[in-house]
């Protein structure tokens, strides 16, 4: 029993590996061009604080800049309540160009970030694996660099979210609003 027990959690773990490794990343990614302001217009996850907090969710700005090390720097200001809140992420490259990792200490969780799809000057599709003690999840985002994308392209999110094993109900294109939007850096 214990060793059938063994064998399917080894199972279980070469799947969700297996999973992690065929997410796609942008060919010939071009760091450079994908620093500058986005709009957050999707946002797709099957994590608890998602759940939570999903009906308070908002269209958002990101301005993404490239370190002098080839990191990303990404601050995201969106509305929280009555005022605005920015958050800073500091996303470290990997041996693959469009790859970066980041560990939050806010929340003691690790993130492997992958920019899927791009055309840099339209949108750009970018799934997040989140590891945090025992639990994993799964985050996709989709960035516009003006308020408004194609159905086309909301379409590509939402299907890409479904074939990373989400539901619709973990599938969000956020609400508009001009509340933060001056307030991106």
């Amino acid at each position: 029993m214990h060793a059938t027990l063994l064998g399917v959690l080894g199972l279980a773990l070469l799947g969700a590996l297996h999973a992690q490794d065929s997410v796609p990343v942008q060919p010939d990614f071009q760091q450079d061009k994908l620093t500058g302001k986005w709009y957050t217009l999707g946002l797709a996850s099957n994590s608890n604080w998602f759940k939570e907090k999903k009906h308070l969710m908002k269209m958002c700005t990101t301005v993404i800049s490239a370190t002098p090390e080839g990191n990303l720097e990404v601050v995201a200001t969106y509305p929280k309540g009555d005022h605005c809140e920015k958050r800073n992420s500091l996303y470290t490259k990997t041996e693959q160009p469009g790859r970066f990792s980041y560990s939050s200490p806010r929340w003691g969780s690790k993130h492997d970030i992958r920019v899927v799809e791009t055309n840099y000057d339209e949108y750009a599709l970018v799934a997040t694996q989140i590891s945090k003690g025992s639990g994993s999840s799964t985050m996709v985002l989709l960035y516009g660099r003006t308020k408004e994308l194609s159905p086309e392209r909301l379409e590509r999110f939402t299907q890409f979210s479904r074939e990373q094993g989400l539901l619709e109900e973990e599938i969000l294109i956020l609400p508009h609003t001009d509340k933060c939007m001056a307030d991106a850096a």
